[in-house]
Protein backbone atom coordinates (compact mmCIF):
# COMPACT_ATOMS: atom_id res chain seq x y z
CA UNK A 1 0.00 0.00 0.00
CA UNK A 2 2.83 2.71 0.71
CA UNK A 3 3.87 1.56 -2.40
CA UNK A 4 0.94 3.24 -4.15
CA UNK A 5 0.93 6.09 -2.24
CA UNK A 6 4.56 6.60 -3.66
CA UNK A 7 3.73 6.20 -6.87
CA UNK A 8 3.70 9.88 -9.00
CA UNK A 9 0.77 10.66 -11.02
CA UNK A 10 1.33 11.80 -14.33
CA UNK A 11 -0.69 15.42 -15.60
CA UNK A 12 -1.38 15.99 -18.79
CA UNK A 13 -2.78 19.39 -19.58
CA UNK A 14 -5.87 19.42 -21.79
CA UNK A 15 -5.80 22.24 -24.18
CA UNK A 16 -8.03 22.41 -26.41
CA UNK A 17 -10.61 24.86 -25.04
CA UNK A 18 -7.90 27.24 -23.67
CA UNK A 19 -7.93 30.93 -24.35
CA UNK A 20 -5.98 33.93 -23.92
CA UNK A 21 -6.76 37.24 -22.74
CA UNK A 22 -4.21 39.89 -22.05
CA UNK A 23 -4.57 41.69 -18.98
CA UNK A 24 -3.03 45.24 -17.84
CA UNK A 25 -4.93 44.83 -14.36
CA UNK A 26 -5.26 42.43 -11.20
CA UNK A 27 -7.22 42.70 -8.24
CA UNK A 28 -7.59 40.47 -5.56
CA UNK A 29 -10.78 39.60 -2.67
CA UNK A 30 -11.22 36.74 -0.54
CA UNK A 31 -13.30 35.13 2.17
CA UNK A 32 -12.41 32.14 4.47
CA UNK A 33 -13.14 29.61 1.78
CA UNK A 34 -12.28 31.24 -1.58
CA UNK A 35 -10.23 33.81 -3.45
CA UNK A 36 -11.11 35.99 -6.37
CA UNK A 37 -8.86 37.18 -8.72
CA UNK A 38 -10.20 40.01 -11.19
CA UNK A 39 -8.03 40.61 -14.59
CA UNK A 40 -8.93 43.18 -16.66
CA UNK A 41 -7.71 46.30 -19.21
CA UNK A 42 -6.61 49.67 -17.92
CA UNK A 43 -8.40 52.15 -20.30
CA UNK A 44 -6.02 55.22 -19.61
CA UNK A 45 -6.50 56.44 -22.74
CA UNK A 46 -10.03 57.50 -22.29
CA UNK A 47 -9.15 58.72 -18.18
CA UNK A 48 -9.84 61.90 -16.78
CA UNK A 49 -8.09 63.28 -14.13
CA UNK A 50 -11.26 61.97 -11.80
CA UNK A 51 -12.11 58.58 -12.92
CA UNK A 52 -10.21 55.30 -14.51
CA UNK A 53 -11.94 52.84 -16.05
CA UNK A 54 -11.04 49.61 -15.73
CA UNK A 55 -12.95 46.85 -17.95
CA UNK A 56 -13.40 43.60 -16.30
CA UNK A 57 -12.72 40.82 -18.48
CA UNK A 58 -12.43 37.58 -16.17
CA UNK A 59 -12.89 36.29 -12.71
CA UNK A 60 -11.09 33.14 -11.31
CA UNK A 61 -12.55 31.64 -8.00
CA UNK A 62 -9.68 29.74 -5.79
CA UNK A 63 -9.32 27.88 -3.10
CA UNK A 64 -6.59 29.33 -0.48
CA UNK A 65 -4.62 26.13 -0.93
CA UNK A 66 -4.48 26.63 -4.64
CA UNK A 67 -4.07 30.60 -3.93
CA UNK A 68 -1.32 29.51 -2.10
CA UNK A 69 0.50 27.28 -4.29
CA UNK A 70 -0.19 30.10 -6.89
CA UNK A 71 1.93 32.62 -4.96
CA UNK A 72 4.29 30.33 -4.10
CA UNK A 73 4.76 29.31 -8.51
CA UNK A 74 4.68 32.95 -9.51
CA UNK A 75 7.40 33.92 -6.57
CA UNK A 76 9.74 31.25 -8.49
CA UNK A 77 9.17 32.88 -12.04
CA UNK A 78 9.11 36.31 -11.13
CA UNK A 79 12.65 35.40 -9.32
CA UNK A 80 13.94 33.75 -12.00
CA UNK A 81 12.92 36.51 -14.27
CA UNK A 82 14.91 38.76 -12.32
CA UNK A 83 17.72 36.86 -12.39
CA UNK A 84 17.63 36.71 -16.51
CA UNK A 85 16.95 40.56 -16.96
CA UNK A 86 17.17 42.48 -13.68
CA UNK A 87 15.11 43.58 -10.63
CA UNK A 88 11.72 44.77 -11.23
CA UNK A 89 10.55 48.13 -9.51
CA UNK A 90 7.39 47.25 -7.26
Amino acid sequence: MAENAAQQVKVRWENTSIQSVYSNVCNVAGTREEIVLLFGMNQAFNATENEMTIQLSNRIVISPFVAKRLALLLNNVVADYETKYGALDK
